[in-house]
């Protein structure tokens, strides 16, 4: 790749992104194929890993950015957080992940599996642009709320198959079915 002007421009445009941008995006911005841009993005990537970079380029939530390499991550979220006031709050991370396994799902039963009300925060999230609303519920017609886009991409995933598994070994866990079903 090196020497390419080609993958040169596609890095420069993709140094510039703050959210991820698709193939055929980028093949319109720099007036190539988009079969020609998917090689030069893998190639980019493949080089990229291959070299031990403390970067690397990956696909995630339908696009390509350039993200720090996970093995650095504890040195960049010291950077990162040093004096960051903007950080969620634990009832914020609380609603955040019961939206994430629950989705799409209404505000009354985020707050019936956290026992608070959610109200605020769920206003706090929509806000920070974590979470949308994605319809109305056709039984109750409330109001229900999924991830973003922007969730899956500060997550650093490409869909929310991607979250890790809750563990079968949570207390109360196997009697969550049965509690579904009741409700």
């Amino acid at each position: 790749m090196q020497g390419n002007p080609n993958a040169a421009a596609l890095e420069a445009v993709l140094m510039v992104v703050d959210e991820p941008v698709s193939a055929t995006d980028l093949a319109a911005t720099l007036d190539l194929p988009q079969p020609e841009v998917e090689e030069l993005l893998a190639g980019l990537a493949a080089e990229y890993d291959a070299e031990g970079r403390g970067f690397e380029l990956r696909p995630v939530a339908g696009g390509w950015r350039f993200y720090s390499r996970p093995d650095f991550a504890e040195v960049v979220s010291r950077y990162v957080l040093e004096g960051q006031t903007s950080r969620l709050t634990q009832a914020a991370l609380e609603t955040l992940a019961v939206i994430a396994y629950r989705q799409p799902v209404a505000r009354s039963r985020v707050a019936a599996i956290r026992g608070v009300n959610v109200d605020s925060v769920v206003r706090t999230l929509v806000t920070r642009g974590l979470i949308e609303e994605a319809g109305t519920d056709p039984e109750s017609g409330a109001i229900l709320y999924q991830t973003t886009s922007y969730f899956l991409e500060r997550l650093g995933i490409g869909s929310v198959s991607e979250l890790p598994q809750l563990s079968p070994h949570l207390p109360g866990l196997d009697d969550l079915a049965a509690i579904e079903l009741e409700q």
